[in-house]
């Protein structure tokens, strides 16, 4: 037997079959008789692939964690105080670890670290035997999306020509949201056979996919430190006073969105008295399914039209889609049928803000500085989070659902008017003349 491996190691065909792997880890897209257009590249498609496994993993964990933490007994504004701290912790730690992979170079290394984290957090939740534990386990999972997320979109930006920054970020969107309707589905699958804390030890699995993904394809374009490191407060200040001026406008609608696993508990607790408990469960379940496929739906085409007509427009028009959306949870009658095309429209969105706000900070911001420039907007978006969420959840338990939306119709309009007024002569897109 050893000497028939030595054999089959030295045969011209296992040697073929060694090269063509190689050959298609190097270049996926071109290793197919398809024909792909340019901006696909293997670390546009590595992107798309590790955020498909990445969403499968911790959005598996999403979708149930509104029960989870009810059965646990929490309080109706735990589930506030999670996400709030998660998406705040998160974009503090983007701020520094995309200034620190800037002054480095290492943004590759930085991506593969915080995808360990990521892989791993479904675990200490799975062992939770409190909401506070919850909050421990989410908080390491979205410190390494923290860790991960800036230099990840950095090392995409460079992989592309600046007029293809919308499709590229659109395709890596898109794949992140496929796996986050997996995700839910599969939860939605195995909890009646398998138990929830049971599925959180499966969700380990996509997450360490995702980490093999961005191993094996993101590769570093011209890696190199910044050729003339600041101190983080100085390097801020140095940023286009254009960008600053986006990220305020960012900041304030950001105070307005909040997380979208409160819309599936407030979903739980209004279906519950026509569908019962378990009903209204997975009624909220498939809610939160109808968004993230019509976020996937969406991705793509807002990034497109963001390239044809300007990615200015077309965030703007996402950012007026959620004040009307939140309008419309006031004044929908209770009912599956209404939520539905409510849900639908905050996958529109949250498309439309994923999309184009990457894409507007890379053509803002320029390439040595642009992992911190992802991580300054991503901190706006953050403290948003955190605002947002932590408030709405203690207006919706102690004044009502109601005037918790209303407040975020307010502070979203606002946030709509910022953001036309400070991008005023940003054309973006197809359009875009260079920037100084």
């Amino acid at each position: 037997m050893p000497g028939l491996s030595k054999s089959a190691r030295a045969t011209p065909a296992g040697s073929l079959q060694m090269r063509e792997a190689s050959a298609f880890i190097r270049d996926p897209c071109r290793y197919t008789s398809m024909k792909w257009p340019p901006w696909l590249n293997r670390t546009v498609f590595g992107a798309g692939i590790a955020s498909f496994f990445g969403d499968l993993g911790y959005e598996s964990v999403t979708v149930l964690l509104p029960s989870f933490l009810i059965l646990l007994g929490a309080p109706v504004y735990a589930l506030g105080i999670i996400e709030g701290l998660s998406d705040g912790a998160s974009s503090f730690v983007k701020l520094f670890s995309g200034y620190i992979a800037d002054k480095l170079g290492k943004r590759r290394q930085f991506a593969l670290g915080g995808s360990v984290a990521t892989a791993i957090f479904p675990a200490f939740i799975a062992t939770a035997g409190s909401w506070g534990m919850v909050l421990a386990g989410r908080l390491i999972g979205w410190i390494g999306k923290g860790i991960r997320s800036p230099s990840r979109d950095a090392i995409l930006s460079r992989s592309v020509e600046k007029k293809d920054l919308g499709k590229a970020f659109g395709f890596h969107r898109a794949g992140d949201t496929l796996g986050a309707i997996a995700g839910p589905a599969m939860a939605l699958v195995l909890v009646a056979s398998l138990g929830i804390r049971e599925i959180l030890w499966l969700s380990i699995i996509p997450g360490f996919l995702a980490l093999a993904a961005i191993w094996l394809f993101l590769r570093e374009k011209d890696a190199a430190p910044h050729p003339r490191p600041r101190p983080l407060a100085e390097s801020l200040l140095n940023l286009p006073k254009r960008f600053r001026a986006f990220l305020s406008a960012v900041l304030v609608f950001g105070i307005a969105d909040f997380s979208h696993t409160l819309l599936i508990a407030f979903a739980i607790v209004s279906l519950t008295p026509s569908l019962g408990f378990t009903l209204a469960t997975a009624a909220g379940a498939g809610l939160y399914l109808v968004r993230n496929i019509t976020y996937a739906a969406a991705s793509y085409p807002f990034g497109a039209l963001g390239d044809r007509i300007g990615r200015r427009t077309m965030l703007v028009l996402g950012y007026a889609i959620a004040v009307a959306t939140f309008i419309g949870f006031i004044i929908v009658p209770t009912g599956i049928v209404g939520y539905a095309v409510l849900f639908a429209l905050c996958g529109i969105f949250i498309a439309a803000e994923d999309t184009l706000e990457g894409a507007l900070a890379g053509e803002m911001v320029e390439e040595e500085s642009r992992a911190l420039g992802y991580g300054a907007l991503a901190a706006m978006n953050g403290i948003g989070d955190l605002v947002s969420s932590v408030m709405i959840g203690f207006i919706w338990a102690f004044i009502g659902y109601s005037a918790g939306f209303l407040v975020a119709a307010v502070i979203g309009a606002a946030g709509t008017i910022l953001l036309f007024w400070t991008t005023r002569h940003q054309t973006g897109g197809r359009d875009y003349p260079g920037a100084d």
